[in-house]
């Protein structure tokens, strides 16, 4: 019942905030938009020989790209995204036709990832086809920049079990185990489309009990929060089943013979979303993970002088940086990915009445489950997908604004909060 009221109010919000050409009031001026984005349809992470090849017996699609890589599919629905913010920032008198920016007047930022950089290249080819952008980054090719490296920062004994009942509270009674038990109808589901049972490499037990795995949080200071669970296995088969949904015009033939529903898919996605959640979603860890990337985007909504900023990361990005700011719950209407779908776009935008008085409207942009499949081309009469977020420490108005001084609080506040964290543990280990 509590998701079908969630979906009911993400449809209302929907419906009243679709379009983004609409100007929020005739006296207010957008004057700056900074985009977090995830990148667009990638290949599946793993290839030959990895666990996608073993646990079932069917064949996955041909993808277009290595594993992990940006596929041509991602690569034309970035690009029609791009021409889209081109249409709505043209409408709003934001920037000129063929608007060749000055210098530092955009910043194009990506992960050192094929995938982020190259969706970081086909959005501005999109927005700006004559601007002569380039792309910035700052770590050696294919490897994780720290701005955009969900790391932990820092871990001690106490903060490490400060961790784990947070997350195992999301577990309810059960603990750890209830994120599974959480998601039990998922793997049900997901076994039955993959014919997962009866693939050789099950059968012998090298996958474990994908229905009653047991969990164990793994945190390590300079790497990921990790789990070691049914739930991160099940996700590298739910990520790749979707991904084959977005990219096999069949959709029978992309559920391995199955008739599903989007309601099905999005339950199949549940299994990552419970994972991702529970990893980048916890306070104690979005807080410790995201620190640096919330640096960054703090510095580019009051950088001299820029008026469009695009920063290219993975949906972990997006969800440690929307929790350590302390978002409310939400799900994403037509969407199978409720919380960060594939290409989907943070996107504050500043709103300025002529005095100096600023707000803030902060969305999820994205593409639609039909705009996906279909590569609808996107236009200010079929735009993407529109979400306004809210958050606990700023309240909103009427028409979804946000006093300029709440929403930097709010970065200011998440960014003290780790240097808090860190004094806290760190007094109490030497201690």
């Amino acid at each position: 019942m509590k998701k079908l009221i969630a979906l009911l109010l993400a449809l209302l919000c929907l419906c009243s905030a679709c379009c983004m050409s609409e100007s929020l009031t005739p006296d207010l001026t957008l004057d700056r938009v900074v985009i977090l984005s995830r990148h667009n349809i990638r290949s599946p992470m793993s290839g030959s020989g990895s666990l996608l090849s073993g646990i079932t017996p069917h064949t996955w699609f041909q993808w277009t790209s290595k594993p992990s890589e940006l596929s041509l599919r991602g690569a034309v629905l970035e690009t029609m995204m791009g021409q889209y913010f081109r249409l709505w920032l043209e409408g709003e008198g934001f920037i000129p036709e063929n608007y060749r920016p000055a210098e530092g007047e955009v910043r194009f930022y990506a992960n050192a990832k094929q995938r982020t950089q190259a969706t970081a290249h086909y959005f501005s080819a999109g927005l700006l086809p004559v601007g002569q952008v380039s792309i910035e980054t700052h770590a050696e090719y294919d490897t994780m920049d720290e701005t955009f490296n969900p790391v932990l920062h820092f871990v001690t004994d106490d903060y490490a079990q400060d961790v784990m009942e947070e997350i195992a509270a999301q577990g309810g009674e059960a603990g750890l185990k209830g994120l599974h038990a959480d998601v039990k109808d998922a793997f049900s589901l997901l076994m039955d489309v993959a014919d997962i049972d009866q693939s050789e490499a099950y059968k012998a037990g090298e996958y474990g009990d994908l229905m009653s795995d047991e969990t164990e949080i793994v945190l390590v200071p300079g790497k990921e929060p990790a789990m070691n669970s049914a739930l991160r296995r099940g996700t590298s088969v739910a990520d790749a089943l979707i991904l084959q949904y977005y990219e096999e015009a069949d959709a029978r033939k992309a559920a391995f013979g199955h008739d599903l529903t989007d309601e099905d898919w999005a339950l199949i996605h549940s299994i990552a979303d419970k994972y991702t959640e529970a990893l980048f979603g916890t306070p104690l860890l979005a807080v410790n993970a995201a620190h640096p990337l919330l640096q960054e985007l703090r510095a580019e909504l009051t950088a001299e002088g820029r008026r469009f900023s695009f920063l290219c990361g993975h949906d972990s990005n997006l969800c440690s940086v929307l929790a350590a700011l302390g978002v409310e719950e939400y799900l994403l209407p037509e969407a199978v990915e409720q919380k960060t779908p594939i290409g989907s776009k943070i996107v504050f935008e500043r709103w300025t009445d002529g005095t100096g008085k600023a707000w803030y409207k902060v969305s999820l942009v994205y593409q639609t489950v039909a705009q996906l499949r279909q590569m609808d081309q996107l236009t200010l009469a079929n735009p993407p997908a529109k979400y306004p977020l809210s958050f606990a420490g700023a309240a909103a108005d009427t028409n979804g604004l946000i006093p300029e001084e709440d929403l930097l609080k709010l970065f200011d506040d998440a960014i003290a909060a780790y240097d808090d964290l860190l004094a806290e543990y760190t007094m109490d280990n030497a201690a």
